[in-house]
């Protein structure tokens, strides 16, 4: 079984917004070696049921979406489940989502770190 990785952010009119998301990205396909992919909710392509048509085309058989956002609010309480059964029809393979990366202890550690290591800059 062949897992793809598909991460998901919000998307802005801005084209610069999306280059950390670029970046990371980037970083995820130096650890992850399926099918990889980023998509977006909104303003920005490929959204998610290209995406993953992508990864399916790709050779995965099936893919896991990773909400790149710091809480689980609207968008994610109703917009993901819509664009998540649109994507599954689309692409033919099962996805599911995993809970928002802001909820994730990990992640929030390293925002912590990173706050704090911005206040001894400041210093």
């Amino acid at each position: 079984m062949t897992t793809a990785l598909i991460l998901f952010a919000h998307g802005a009119r801005d084209p610069r917004w999306r280059e950390p998301f670029d970046r990371l990205e980037a970083l995820v396909r130096t650890r992850h070696h399926g099918p990889l992919a980023l998509a977006f909710l909104e303003h920005m392509a490929p959204g998610l049921a290209d995406a993953a048509r992508a990864v399916a085309d790709a050779g995965a058989s099936r893919a896991v979406v990773v909400p790149l956002f710091l809480g689980t609010g609207g968008h994610l309480r109703r917009d993901l489940p819509v664009q998540l059964a649109e994507a599954r029809a689309a692409a033919g393979i099962p996805l599911e989502s995993v809970t928002a990366a802001g909820e994730d202890s990990v992640v929030l550690a390293a925002l912590a770190d990173y706050c704090v290591a911005a206040a001894r800059s400041a210093d």
